[in-house]
Protein backbone atom coordinates (compact mmCIF):
# COMPACT_ATOMS: atom_id res chain seq x y z
CA UNK A 1 0.00 0.00 0.00
CA UNK A 2 1.34 3.45 -0.89
CA UNK A 3 2.37 5.91 1.82
CA UNK A 4 -0.37 8.41 0.94
CA UNK A 5 -3.13 5.83 0.74
CA UNK A 6 -2.12 4.36 4.10
CA UNK A 7 -1.98 7.86 5.63
CA UNK A 8 -5.44 8.77 4.36
CA UNK A 9 -6.87 5.52 5.68
CA UNK A 10 -5.42 6.25 9.11
CA UNK A 11 -6.82 9.78 9.14
CA UNK A 12 -10.21 8.62 7.88
CA UNK A 13 -10.46 6.02 10.66
CA UNK A 14 -9.81 8.69 13.28
CA UNK A 15 -12.15 11.29 11.74
CA UNK A 16 -14.95 8.72 11.57
CA UNK A 17 -15.13 9.04 15.36
CA UNK A 18 -15.61 12.82 15.21
CA UNK A 19 -19.12 14.32 15.57
CA UNK A 20 -21.25 14.10 12.43
CA UNK A 21 -21.84 17.85 12.32
CA UNK A 22 -18.05 18.41 12.29
CA UNK A 23 -17.54 16.05 9.36
CA UNK A 24 -20.54 17.39 7.45
CA UNK A 25 -19.49 21.01 7.95
CA UNK A 26 -16.05 20.51 6.48
CA UNK A 27 -17.34 18.13 3.81
CA UNK A 28 -19.82 20.75 2.60
CA UNK A 29 -17.12 23.38 2.52
CA UNK A 30 -14.85 21.27 0.35
CA UNK A 31 -17.69 20.03 -1.86
CA UNK A 32 -18.89 23.58 -2.51
CA UNK A 33 -15.42 24.64 -3.67
CA UNK A 34 -15.65 22.53 -6.83
CA UNK A 35 -15.43 24.58 -10.02
CA UNK A 36 -17.54 24.16 -13.15
CA UNK A 37 -14.77 22.20 -14.87
CA UNK A 38 -14.63 19.69 -12.01
CA UNK A 39 -11.39 20.91 -10.47
CA UNK A 40 -10.92 22.71 -7.17
CA UNK A 41 -9.56 26.23 -6.91
CA UNK A 42 -6.48 27.89 -5.55
CA UNK A 43 -6.99 31.14 -3.68
CA UNK A 44 -7.25 33.07 -6.92
CA UNK A 45 -10.33 31.06 -7.86
CA UNK A 46 -9.18 28.93 -10.81
CA UNK A 47 -8.96 25.15 -10.88
CA UNK A 48 -5.56 23.88 -9.82
CA UNK A 49 -4.25 20.30 -9.68
CA UNK A 50 -2.51 20.86 -6.37
CA UNK A 51 -5.63 22.13 -4.62
CA UNK A 52 -7.78 19.55 -6.37
CA UNK A 53 -5.61 16.83 -4.87
CA UNK A 54 -5.99 18.23 -1.37
CA UNK A 55 -9.74 18.72 -1.74
CA UNK A 56 -10.23 15.10 -2.79
CA UNK A 57 -7.92 13.84 -0.04
CA UNK A 58 -9.90 15.85 2.51
CA UNK A 59 -13.24 14.60 1.22
CA UNK A 60 -11.93 11.04 1.24
CA UNK A 61 -10.82 11.38 4.86
CA UNK A 62 -14.26 12.69 5.80
CA UNK A 63 -16.11 9.96 3.92
CA UNK A 64 -17.80 12.63 1.79
CA UNK A 65 -16.77 11.67 -1.76
CA UNK A 66 -19.99 11.64 -3.80
CA UNK A 67 -20.48 10.04 -7.21
CA UNK A 68 -21.53 13.27 -8.91
CA UNK A 69 -18.43 14.99 -7.55
CA UNK A 70 -15.97 12.33 -8.73
CA UNK A 71 -17.48 12.19 -12.19
CA UNK A 72 -16.92 15.91 -12.60
CA UNK A 73 -13.46 15.68 -11.04
CA UNK A 74 -12.66 12.82 -13.41
CA UNK A 75 -13.37 15.05 -16.39
CA UNK A 76 -11.02 17.71 -15.04
CA UNK A 77 -8.25 15.22 -14.24
CA UNK A 78 -8.59 13.61 -17.68
CA UNK A 79 -7.90 17.02 -19.23
CA UNK A 80 -4.67 17.19 -17.19
CA UNK A 81 -3.28 13.77 -18.10
CA UNK A 82 -1.13 14.93 -21.00
CA UNK A 83 -0.23 18.42 -19.84
CA UNK A 84 3.33 19.43 -19.05
CA UNK A 85 3.54 18.85 -15.31
CA UNK A 86 5.76 19.56 -12.32
CA UNK A 87 6.55 16.92 -9.70
CA UNK A 88 3.84 18.33 -7.43
CA UNK A 89 1.36 18.16 -10.30
CA UNK A 90 2.26 14.53 -11.01
CA UNK A 91 1.71 13.63 -7.36
CA UNK A 92 -1.59 15.51 -7.19
CA UNK A 93 -2.83 13.95 -10.42
CA UNK A 94 -1.87 10.41 -9.45
CA UNK A 95 -3.43 10.48 -6.00
CA UNK A 96 -6.55 12.36 -7.12
CA UNK A 97 -7.01 9.74 -9.84
CA UNK A 98 -6.84 7.02 -7.19
CA UNK A 99 -9.55 8.75 -5.15
CA UNK A 100 -11.77 9.15 -8.21
CA UNK A 101 -11.32 5.50 -9.18
CA UNK A 102 -11.94 4.29 -5.64
CA UNK A 103 -15.20 6.25 -5.45
CA UNK A 104 -16.59 4.71 -8.64
CA UNK A 105 -15.33 7.31 -11.11
CA UNK A 106 -13.30 6.74 -14.29
CA UNK A 107 -10.08 4.70 -14.25
CA UNK A 108 -7.93 7.49 -15.56
CA UNK A 109 -4.50 5.87 -15.34
CA UNK A 110 -5.75 2.79 -17.17
CA UNK A 111 -7.37 5.03 -19.79
CA UNK A 112 -4.00 6.69 -20.37
CA UNK A 113 -2.60 3.36 -21.57
CA UNK A 114 -0.12 0.74 -20.41
CA UNK A 115 2.82 2.99 -21.19
CA UNK A 116 1.59 5.84 -18.95
CA UNK A 117 3.50 4.79 -15.78
CA UNK A 118 6.73 4.48 -17.74
CA UNK A 119 6.15 7.90 -19.30
CA UNK A 120 5.64 9.37 -15.83
CA UNK A 121 8.84 7.70 -14.60
CA UNK A 122 10.78 9.09 -17.56
CA UNK A 123 9.47 12.58 -16.83
CA UNK A 124 10.37 12.28 -13.15
CA UNK A 125 13.94 11.28 -14.02
CA UNK A 126 14.41 14.58 -15.84
CA UNK A 127 14.45 16.16 -12.37
CA UNK A 128 17.29 13.96 -11.08
CA UNK A 129 20.48 15.88 -10.35
CA UNK A 130 24.15 14.95 -10.01
CA UNK A 131 23.88 15.22 -6.21
CA UNK A 132 21.51 12.24 -6.19
CA UNK A 133 18.34 14.17 -5.36
CA UNK A 134 15.41 15.40 -7.41
CA UNK A 135 14.99 19.11 -8.04
CA UNK A 136 12.00 21.42 -7.85
CA UNK A 137 12.52 22.39 -11.50
CA UNK A 138 14.35 20.69 -14.36
CA UNK A 139 16.64 23.69 -14.76
CA UNK A 140 17.64 23.72 -11.06
CA UNK A 141 21.29 22.98 -10.33
CA UNK A 142 20.72 20.81 -7.24
CA UNK A 143 18.17 18.52 -5.64
CA UNK A 144 15.39 19.39 -3.22
CA UNK A 145 14.67 17.42 -0.03
CA UNK A 146 10.90 17.90 -0.35
CA UNK A 147 10.68 17.14 -4.06
CA UNK A 148 12.84 14.04 -3.65
CA UNK A 149 10.25 12.74 -1.18
CA UNK A 150 7.44 13.55 -3.62
CA UNK A 151 9.18 11.64 -6.39
CA UNK A 152 9.44 8.58 -4.16
CA UNK A 153 5.69 8.81 -3.52
CA UNK A 154 5.02 9.08 -7.25
CA UNK A 155 7.06 5.94 -7.93
CA UNK A 156 4.98 4.10 -5.33
CA UNK A 157 1.74 5.12 -7.01
CA UNK A 158 2.84 4.10 -10.51
CA UNK A 159 4.20 0.84 -9.05
CA UNK A 160 7.69 1.32 -10.38
CA UNK A 161 11.00 0.80 -8.55
CA UNK A 162 12.67 4.01 -7.38
CA UNK A 163 16.06 4.18 -9.16
CA UNK A 164 19.38 4.48 -7.32
CA UNK A 165 17.99 4.41 -3.80
CA UNK A 166 21.46 4.47 -2.27
CA UNK A 167 22.38 7.75 -3.94
CA UNK A 168 19.09 9.28 -2.88
CA UNK A 169 19.59 8.17 0.73
CA UNK A 170 23.09 9.71 0.78
CA UNK A 171 21.66 12.94 -0.62
CA UNK A 172 19.05 13.12 2.15
CA UNK A 173 21.46 12.19 4.94
CA UNK A 174 23.74 15.05 3.93
CA UNK A 175 20.87 17.50 4.50
CA UNK A 176 20.76 17.07 8.29
CA UNK A 177 22.29 19.98 10.21
CA UNK A 178 23.77 20.49 13.68
CA UNK A 179 20.41 21.62 15.11
CA UNK A 180 18.99 18.18 14.28
CA UNK A 181 16.73 19.40 11.51
CA UNK A 182 17.03 18.82 7.79
CA UNK A 183 17.27 21.56 5.18
CA UNK A 184 15.53 21.94 1.84
CA UNK A 185 18.55 23.29 -0.05
CA UNK A 186 22.23 22.54 0.50
CA UNK A 187 23.44 26.08 1.44
CA UNK A 188 20.94 26.37 4.32
CA UNK A 189 22.51 26.09 7.77
CA UNK A 190 19.37 25.75 9.92
CA UNK A 191 16.77 23.01 9.69
CA UNK A 192 13.10 23.42 8.83
CA UNK A 193 10.05 21.50 10.04
CA UNK A 194 8.75 20.48 6.63
CA UNK A 195 12.05 19.35 5.07
CA UNK A 196 12.74 17.42 8.29
CA UNK A 197 9.38 15.67 8.04
CA UNK A 198 9.94 14.90 4.34
CA UNK A 199 13.51 13.68 4.93
CA UNK A 200 12.59 11.33 7.76
CA UNK A 201 9.58 9.90 5.91
CA UNK A 202 11.75 9.26 2.85
CA UNK A 203 14.54 7.69 4.90
CA UNK A 204 11.99 5.36 6.50
CA UNK A 205 10.79 4.36 3.03
CA UNK A 206 14.41 3.75 2.02
CA UNK A 207 15.24 1.82 5.20
CA UNK A 208 18.00 4.26 6.16
CA UNK A 209 16.91 5.57 9.59
CA UNK A 210 19.43 5.59 12.44
CA UNK A 211 18.76 6.07 16.18
CA UNK A 212 21.11 9.04 16.64
CA UNK A 213 19.60 10.79 13.62
CA UNK A 214 16.08 10.30 14.99
CA UNK A 215 17.00 11.55 18.45
CA UNK A 216 18.40 14.85 17.19
CA UNK A 217 15.56 15.34 14.68
CA UNK A 218 12.94 14.73 17.38
CA UNK A 219 14.56 17.36 19.57
CA UNK A 220 14.51 19.79 16.67
CA UNK A 221 10.82 19.20 15.88
CA UNK A 222 9.70 19.46 19.50
CA UNK A 223 11.57 22.76 19.70
CA UNK A 224 9.47 24.14 16.85
CA UNK A 225 6.31 24.24 19.01
CA UNK A 226 5.79 27.83 20.12
CA UNK A 227 3.60 29.64 22.63
CA UNK A 228 0.65 29.55 20.20
CA UNK A 229 0.62 25.77 20.51
CA UNK A 230 1.38 24.98 16.87
CA UNK A 231 4.69 24.27 15.17
CA UNK A 232 6.69 26.84 13.24
CA UNK A 233 8.19 26.20 9.82
CA UNK A 234 11.65 27.08 11.16
CA UNK A 235 13.37 28.86 14.02
CA UNK A 236 13.64 32.21 12.24
CA UNK A 237 9.94 33.06 12.13
CA UNK A 238 7.69 33.76 15.13
CA UNK A 239 4.36 32.32 13.98
CA UNK A 240 3.16 28.73 13.80
CA UNK A 241 1.20 27.39 10.82
CA UNK A 242 -1.18 24.48 10.26
CA UNK A 243 0.98 22.81 7.58
CA UNK A 244 4.08 22.64 9.81
CA UNK A 245 1.94 21.60 12.76
CA UNK A 246 0.55 18.66 10.78
CA UNK A 247 3.84 17.50 9.25
CA UNK A 248 5.75 17.82 12.52
CA UNK A 249 3.03 16.05 14.49
CA UNK A 250 2.74 13.27 11.89
CA UNK A 251 6.49 12.67 11.97
CA UNK A 252 6.65 12.55 15.77
CA UNK A 253 3.57 10.30 15.88
CA UNK A 254 5.07 7.85 13.42
CA UNK A 255 8.36 7.81 15.34
CA UNK A 256 6.55 7.35 18.67
CA UNK A 257 7.51 10.71 20.18
CA UNK A 258 4.29 12.75 19.83
CA UNK A 259 3.89 12.79 23.62
CA UNK A 260 6.90 15.11 23.82
CA UNK A 261 4.69 17.87 22.41
CA UNK A 262 2.09 19.76 24.42
CA UNK A 263 -0.79 18.05 22.64
CA UNK A 264 -3.54 19.99 24.41
CA UNK A 265 -1.99 23.28 23.30
CA UNK A 266 -1.54 21.90 19.78
CA UNK A 267 -5.19 20.86 19.56
CA UNK A 268 -6.28 24.29 20.81
CA UNK A 269 -4.11 25.97 18.17
CA UNK A 270 -5.58 23.95 15.29
CA UNK A 271 -9.13 24.51 16.57
CA UNK A 272 -8.50 28.26 16.61
CA UNK A 273 -7.60 27.99 12.90
CA UNK A 274 -10.90 26.26 12.14
CA UNK A 275 -13.58 28.37 10.44
CA UNK A 276 -17.08 27.97 11.85
CA UNK A 277 -18.70 27.49 8.45
CA UNK A 278 -16.11 24.90 7.38
CA UNK A 279 -12.49 24.86 6.33
CA UNK A 280 -9.26 25.85 8.04
CA UNK A 281 -6.99 28.85 7.80
CA UNK A 282 -3.26 28.47 7.34
CA UNK A 283 -2.61 29.93 10.79
CA UNK A 284 -4.00 32.41 13.27
CA UNK A 285 -2.47 35.10 11.08
CA UNK A 286 -4.35 33.96 7.96
CA UNK A 287 -7.51 35.69 6.75
CA UNK A 288 -8.43 33.06 4.15
CA UNK A 289 -8.97 29.31 3.88
CA UNK A 290 -8.48 26.71 1.17
CA UNK A 291 -8.51 22.96 0.54
CA UNK A 292 -4.82 22.48 1.33
CA UNK A 293 -4.97 23.94 4.84
CA UNK A 294 -8.32 22.27 5.40
CA UNK A 295 -6.71 18.89 4.78
CA UNK A 296 -3.85 19.74 7.13
CA UNK A 297 -6.24 20.99 9.80
CA UNK A 298 -8.37 17.86 9.59
CA UNK A 299 -5.26 15.71 9.61
CA UNK A 300 -3.78 17.43 12.66
CA UNK A 301 -7.00 17.02 14.65
CA UNK A 302 -7.20 13.37 13.61
CA UNK A 303 -3.63 12.76 14.78
CA UNK A 304 -3.98 14.60 18.08
CA UNK A 305 -7.18 12.68 18.86
CA UNK A 306 -4.98 9.68 19.62
CA UNK A 307 -7.03 7.41 17.36
CA UNK A 308 -4.44 7.21 14.54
Amino acid sequence: MSYLLHLNQRLAAALAEFPENFRNRHGRYLHNLQCEDGGFPDRDGGSDLYYTGFALRGLECLGCVKESLVLRSGAYLRSCLHRQATIIDFLSLLYASMVVRGAGGPKLVEEAGEAFPDRVAAELEKYRKDDGGYARAIESASGSTYHSFLVALCYEMIERELPEKGRLAEFILERQREDGGFVEVKPARKGGTNPTAAALALLVLLGEVEEEMISSAVGFLVGMQNSEGGLKANGRIPAADVLSTFTGLLTLTDLGFDDELDLDALRDYVERCEVGTGGFRGGIWDEGRDSEYTFYGLGALALVSGAV
